[in-house]
């Protein structure tokens, strides 16, 4: 009996990492959007910062896309 249990658990573990990798990645993609399309705002609202705007949001799009490779990482560095 413990033998299953034991078999159970591993499996339930290795599908609880692809869940919360699928939740990054979720995350990841809804950040992105959102800031995106804020950045598209306010350039209507204020084209002559475009520039300024435009670098800003690749700065806000690298950091979202580092918390997923966080997230992609995490299982293989604490898996065991």
């Amino acid at each position: 009996m413990h033998l299953v249990a034991a078999a159970a658990a591993a499996t339930t573990t290795g599908s609880l990492g692809n869940v919360g990798y699928g939740l990054a990645a979720i995350g990841a993609g809804i950040g992105i959007g959102l800031v995106v399309s804020k950045t598209i705002e306010s350039i209507a609202r204020q084209p002559e910062l475009a520039s300024r705007l435009q670098v800003t949001m690749w700065i806000g799009i690298a950091f979202t896309e580092a918390l997923a490779l966080i997230a992609l990482a995490t299982p293989f560095i604490f898996g065991a």
